[in-house]
């Protein structure tokens, strides 16, 4: 295929970089197609951690030009008998990865166009001889490859499946009662610390508070609360001092709670998953004025 018809393909994992597993990932890809450009959205997600991967793919694919292939490979249920797909979202990216619940946030904040079931006996990479521990690299990373080379379109992968049956993981909507918005932390922006909440923009909106006000933030965990206070609803970190928490709009446009220059989750001992649970108001004039 002409270099410029060629699309990208872009792995995601939990297997780290200390061993040759991805590197094994890209060998596959390359046997298909020398010329492909291969990028890494992560290998850092945390063993197993399913909905980690979910939330990762759901921060990247949308920006990615139409056509991007991805292959997710957080695999726990590797060698049972859970399903193999490849999903193109309504903008247009390809998924190749373990119908397990990896598509969760997909589904639900992009939409899926089509699904295909991926037949791992017929679509195994010639390279290696057939595993039934390592998939990304026998399967995922092979079918991936191929379509991202163009060598296979997606109504080639395997039959259609009805978009209803791809396993999803459990999810608690947010939702407002009352004076207040309530959501779950669904994932942390790693690095810094910050917690990124379920409640999307449009329904903080309905609370009527306006950049500078102040928001009670209260979090509890299971039913025990582990934090409850009055922070600045802020545009940007610059505008509280250092050391400072703040309520701010991340970039998948739902509230996320931080501390400038600090770390909130490890502060305050937070996690993640639906039995975090975070609920936000606008905080009494008598506390503020």
């Amino acid at each position: 295929m002409p270099e410029n018809e060629r699309k990208a393909l872009v792995f995601q994992s939990d297997f780290g970089i200390s061993d040759g597993a991805v590197s094994a990932m890209y060998g596959v890809a390359y046997s298909v197609d020398p010329f492909l450009k291969i990028f890494d959205l992560t290998h850092d997600i945390p063993q197993y951690n399913v909905w980690e991967a979910s939330y990762r793919l759901i921060q990247t694919v949308q920006f990615w030009p139409v056509g991007t292939v991805f292959v997710s490979v957080v695999d726990p249920g590797v060698g049972s008998t859970r399903r193999s797909v490849a999903v193109e979202t309504q903008t247009g990216q390809i998924i190749v990865t373990p119908d397990n619940g990896t598509i969760t946030h997909i589904i639900r904040m992009l939409g899926v166009r089509q699904a295909r079931l991926i037949v791992e006996a017929e679509s195994h990479s010639p390279f290696a001889e057939l595993s039934y521990t390592f998939h990304g690299r026998d399967v995922y990373a092979y079918v991936g490859a191929r379509l991202a080379a163009g060598v296979s379109r997606l109504d080639e992968i395997g039959p259609e499946l009805d978009i209803d049956s791809l396993v999803q993981l459990n999810v608690v909507p947010a939702e407002r009662s009352g004076d207040s918005v309530s959501g779950t932390i669904d994932v942390l922006d790693v690095r810094f610390g910050s917690l990124w909440t379920n409640i999307p923009l449009n329904l903080f909106k309905t609370l009527n508070i306006t950049v500078g006000n102040r928001v009670e933030v209260d979090i509890q965990h299971d039913t025990r609360t582990v934090y409850k206070n009055f922070l600045v609803y802020a545009k940007s970190f610059a505008d509280v001092n250092v050391g400072e928490s703040l309520v701010y709009l991340n970039s998948l446009s739902n509230m996320a709670v931080a501390i400038n220059q600090g770390s909130f989750a490890q502060a305050y001992n937070i996690g993640t998953g639906t039995n975090w649970q975070i609920a936000m108001r606008k905080a009494p004039r008598l506390v503020y004025e």
